[in-house]
């Protein structure tokens, strides 16, 4: 599995999630509720792919040792 690739991919997503994150907050025709409110899903999906990434990290890191392990 290429964790790079992953790794570069969900990031240029992530980066994309912010520019539009700064959008929001800098709209200044939205009030405080509308902004929350727009902000809300930006951030979880965020959360949803850093946590995502760390996830298939964990999976690769695991079968690498069972590799690993199997080998010796």
């Amino acid at each position: 599995m290429n964790i790079d690739f992953i790794e570069k991919k969900l990031g240029e997503i992530i980066k994309e999630l912010e520019t539009e994150a700064m959008q929001v907050i800098s709209d200044q025709m939205l009030d405080k509720k509308q902004t929350n409110l727009r902000m809300k899903p930006l951030t979880s999906t965020k959360k949803i792919l850093t946590n995502a990434l760390e996830s298939i990290k964990m999976v690769n890191e695991l079968s690498q040792q069972e590799i690993d392990d199997a080998a010796h």
